[in-house]
């Protein structure tokens, strides 16, 4: 049972639902989903196929991975050992003896994977720079003396690598320039920080003016904005949803959502990635069944989602996700860090890239991190939510408001998008964003590579799966004056290494020809074209008798 209500009592009220009219919305079922074909008269869903990637490796590709680290784990006991036994020195922290008698502060085998297979390629994370994070970047030269437990640097500049691994994809996190005087004419006037939360003495005019602007770029009613954007997650989160609550959570959500969740106090189900009939399962029962053990309805069942996973590429199911929470009387929670600014027509993120009404989103959260060229994040919807966050919110209440001129920069970077500076440059970067990453993906796809996720989405992960040619890859591409994030366990799954792109428009097509033209040599040399042009059951449909939830 639920509450179809929505719930008014946990932690106040979101809003509740309007009942839908299907003869007007022009409604329609197929296979016990709403689907709405018409709103304003204008096509509601995504006009073409929503075209995702997971390819399976081939079987040898996984048991070398495995086997990789199979002998990987046998060498570090073998190490531990010498290590032990005082034959090997011993860099890692361990307990002084007088303290032997006490309780451990942490145990050795918790740290066994950094000791023994991470301190391996740790020098392929961590990088420094030295320069603004354009197309271009400035790297400081490391190099380690001792197997990646310390590092010097030897004073040398790496100049002019192509940045391959920053989330700067309208490129407006740049040098200073004549289009920046805004901000340092802010900084001049009101300095760099605010110090004081929003509740006392830190709600400027700034913050005022950005908050509506965030409004109507979003064609919504209101939003509030926070200086950092985990926080926004994290400290949010627990303002909306408490004990007697129900949150779904996508399997692959961050871990600000993660966190943001746990600190909530609500009850939390996992349903599998972008997966809509795990979802609606979960959704069903949660109706039927209501909470464990005394059967009372749920005070707010909330789908907690992103807009584009920043590991996987894969962008959400927005229509169907919505579909199902009309249905089921459920909230949406959206996160849109990766999507706002990258995706859409005019860079509005997943519900204009679908066509649809943002306000279908209970919900919508960002990050001013990436596309933006700031600091920071949002939440809007309707004002009665905004209001009620104003108050409730940990973030408004404990947290130091946005620094000025960083809001300053917010403000200038989404009228430079919206055409509110007089021009059309905002609206070229975007779709030269969109041309970048479809033409760096077809290609990827043409060498023979594994790529994950959407064919729209700027974030462009490249399967590596076994560990020594993780550091192979990022050592040699830096070598070419390519910097490229590696990425392995445990932020992927284990035998799920890989490489994450992310586009710029800010990139020409020589840069993306140059890093191309690298990769189809590192994919022969390290032999990483495993495509077989085969699709995987990856976001599987599973069954629906093989979803069994647990009290």
């Amino acid at each position: 049972m639920a509450n179809s209500g929505g719930g008014a009592v946990c932690n106040g009220n979101l809003y509740s639902h309007k009942k839908q009219d299907g003869s007007q919305n022009g409604n329609c079922m197929k296979n016990g989903l709403l689907k709405e074909v018409q709103q304003n008269g204008k096509p509601h869903f995504y006009e073409k196929p929503i075209v995702e990637s997971f390819e399976e490796a081939p079987l040898h590709v996984m048991v070398f991975t495995y086997m990789g680290y199979g002998i990987g784990t046998l060498f570090g006991y073998l190490r531990d050992f010498l290590r032990n036994s005082g034959i090997e020195k011993c860099n890692a922290a361990i307990e002084r003896e007088e303290q032997k008698d006490f309780v451990p502060l942490y145990q050795n085998f918790e740290n066994f994977y950094t000791r023994n297979i991470y301190m391996r390629i740790r020098d392929n994370w961590n990088r420094p720079i030295c320069s603004a994070p354009g197309p271009l970047f400035d790297v400081m030269e490391r190099v380690s003396d001792d197997y990646n437990w310390t590092f010097r640097f030897t004073g040398r500049i790496i100049k002019d690598v192509i940045n391959m691994g920053s989330y700067n994809f309208l490129g407006l996190a740049v040098r200073y320039d004549e289009s920046m005087r805004t901000v340092k004419e802010v900084l001049e006037e009101y300095g760099v920080g605010v110090a004081s939360t929003r509740h006392e003495m830190g709600t400027l005019d700034k913050h005022k003016e950005l908050e509506d602007l965030v409004a109507q770029f979003l064609k919504v009613e209101a939003a509030m904005v926070f200086g950092m954007g985990f926080a926004t997650n994290s400290m949010n989160i627990p303002a909306l949803v408490g004990k007697g609550c129900l949150i779904l959570s996508d399997e692959l959500n961050h871990a600000s959502l993660v966190l943001g969740a746990r600190l909530s106090g609500a009850t939390i189900r996992i349903f599998k990635h972008n997966n809509m009939q795990s979802l609606e399962k979960l959704l069903r029962d949660a109706v039927i069944y209501g909470q464990p053990r005394t059967r009372r309805a749920w005070k707010k069942i909330l789908i907690m989602v992103e807009g584009v996973y920043s590991m996987e590429g894969s962008i959400v199911n927005l229509p169907q996700i919505v579909a199902l929470k009309k249905k089921y009387k459920a909230y949406l929670y959206i996160d849109e860090a990766h999507s706002i600014g990258s995706v859409g027509p005019t860079g509005r993120g997943v519900a204009e890239f679908f066509g649809m009404d943002p306000q279908d989103v209970d919900v919508l959260m960002g990050t001013f991190t990436k596309s933006f060229g700031a600091s920071g994040g949002y939440i809007a919807g309707r004002k009665d939510l905004v209001d009620y966050l104003r108050v409730h919110s940990h973030s408004a209440v404990y947290a130091t408001s946005m620094s000025p001129p960083i809001a300053e920069q917010i403000i200038r970077s989404m009228k430079f998008i919206m055409g509110l500076d007089g021009t059309t440059q905002g609206l070229k970067r975007v779709r030269q964003l969109a041309k970048n990453t479809r033409y760096f993906r077809q290609r990827l796809n043409e060498m023979g590579f594994i790529i994950y996720g959407n064919e729209e989405s700027p974030v462009v992960p490249l399967l590596l799966y076994m560990p020594g040619k993780v550091a192979a890859f990022a050592r040699h591409l830096l070598k070419r004056k390519i910097g490229v994030v590696v990425v392995g366990f445990p932020a992927t799954p284990l035998a799920e290494a890989r490489a994450r792109f992310c586009v710029s428009a800010a990139h020409t097509r020589e840069m993306l020809d140059t890093v191309l033209e690298a990769l189809d040599e590192m994919g022969d040399l390290l032999n990483l074209k495993y495509s077989r042009n085969k699709k995987s059951a990856r976001p599987e449909l599973y069954d629906e008798t093989s979803f069994e939830l647990d009290d």
